[in-house]
C-alpha cells in the first residue's frame, strides 16, 4: 500500500534501490527519480543493477549513479523498483536478502508481494506510482526528477499509445510538464534516436522471423554471435519484439536472445486477446497481459520451440 511505502521511506535513511535485469526505461527512470528526490531530502541512496545503463538512457539525470552489485554495500533498507518477482533482481538478490527491511514498488499484475512491504498497484508504469509516492511524501519533484519519471512513463506506454495509458497517466504527465521538462528533447532522445548498429540488428532479426498459425504467432531470435556481427550489444535488442508484434496478422509475438550469462531471455507481446503473462509465469517470468518476459535454458533454438508450443496453446485458449 502507498501508506506502507511512505512509512518505510520515512523510517529509513540508508536505502538501496534495485533495478531489474535487462533494465528498461521504467525501472531506470523510476530508480533515478527516487534517487534524485530522496537524496535531495537527505537520504543516503545507492542504485544497483545486474546490467549497465543502456546507451539510450545514458543521458538521463542520475544515470551515472547506477553501480553493479559487486560495488554496492549492504543497506538497512532495500527497495525493488519495477521488479515483478525476486528473480528479476538477478545478482542483486543477496543485497535484497541482507536488508533488515524490504519494499517492493511495482505495477505488474503477476507480482506476488514478495517483500516485507509492498506498494503494488495497477498503473501504466511504476513511474506513475513513484510520482504518487513522492507527492504523498511531500518531496519536491525537480525538473531532473520529472525528466526521469517522464522517461519511465512514456517508454512503458509506447509513447502513450498502449492500452495501459489512462486519464491518470496523462494527468501525472501533465504535472511533469508543469515541472519544466523539455518534452521535444526527451521525445527525440527516447523515441527518435536509433544507432545504426541497432537498425542492422533489427533487420537481421526481422529477416529471421517466422510466422505460424496463419500468421497469428511471430517468433524471432538472435544469438550472441549475430549480435556481435552487427557491432551491437544486448541492449540493442530492445524494441525488436515490438517490430514483430506490429506485423499486421500477429497476435502473439516472441523474441528470444542468447545472454552472456548462458541463459536465453524471452520477451513476449500480445496484441488484443492473448494473455502472454500466463506464458511467462510458466517459466518463472511475469509481466502484464500484453507484455511479459521470462528466462529459459539454452540452446536458443530449443527455447524458441518451447515458446512456440506455449504460444499456440495460449492463442487457442484466449483467441480461439
Amino acid at each position: 500500500m502507498l501508506t506502507d511505502a511512505v512509512r518505510f521511506i520515512r523510517s529509513h535513511d540508508d536505502i538501496l534501490l534495485i533495478a531489474h535485469v535487462s533494465p528498461d526505461g521504467d525501472t531506470l527512470g523510476s530508480s533515478f527519480a527516487l534517487y534524485g528526490a530522496l537524496s535531495a531530502a537527505g537520504k543516503r541512496l545507492q542504485i544497483v543493477c545486474e546490467d549497465a545503463v543502456p546507451g539510450i538512457y545514458g543521458f538521463l539525470p542520475f544515470s551515472d549513479k547506477l553501480i553493479p552489485p559487486g560495488q554496492a554495500r549492504p543497506a538497512e533498507a532495500v527497495i525493488c523498483v519495477d521488479c515483478a518477482d525476486v528473480a528479476r533482481t538477478g545478482r542483486c538478490e543477496p543485497l535484497f536478502r541482507a536488508a533488515k527491511e524490504t519494499l517492493n514498488i511495482d505495477h505488474h499484475g503477476t507480482n506476488d508481494n514478495y517483500a516485507d512491504f509492498n506498494y503494488v498497484k495497477k498503473a501504466a508504469a511504476t513511474g506513475e506510482l513513484i510520482y504518487r509516492l513522492l507527492t504523498e511524501l511531500k518531496v519536491p519533484v525537480s525538473r531532473d526528477v520529472a525528466a526521469c519519471l517522464y522517461a519511465a512513463i512514456s517508454t512503458d506506454t509506447g509513447n502513450f499509445s498502449y492500452s495501459n495509458t489512462t486519464p491518470d497517466t496523462l494527468r501525472v504527465t501533465a504535472e511533469l510538464l508543469d515541472a519544466g521538462i523539455d518534452l521535444p528533447d526527451l521525445s527525440r532522445r527516447l523515441f527518435r534516436t536509433v544507432p545504426f548498429k541497432k537498425l542492422k540488428l533489427q533487420a537481421l532479426a526481422v529477416d529471421k522471423a517466422k510466422l505460424y498459425e496463419n500468421g497469428r504467432i511471430g517468433i524471432a531470435y538472435v544469438t550472441l554471435d549475430e549480435i556481435a556481427s552487427c557491432g551491437a550489444k544486448a541492449e540493442d535488442t530492445e524494441g525488436i519484439i515490438d517490430v514483430i508484434r506490429d506485423i499486421d496478422s500477429v497476435e502473439i509475438a516472441v523474441f528470444l536472445r542468447e545472454s552472456e550469462d548462458g541463459t536465453v531471455r524471452a520477451s513476449l507481446r500480445g496484441k488484443t486477446c492473448a494473455d502472454v503473462s500466463e506464458i511467462a509465469t510458466r517459466y518463472r517470468g511475469g509481466g502484464h497481459r500484453l507484455a511479459a518476459g521470462c528466462t529459459l535454458r539454452p540452446p536458443v533454438e530449443d527455447a524458441a520451440e518451447t515458446m512456440l508450443a506455449a504460444a499456440k496453446e495460449q492463442l487457442k485458449k484466449d483467441c480461439g
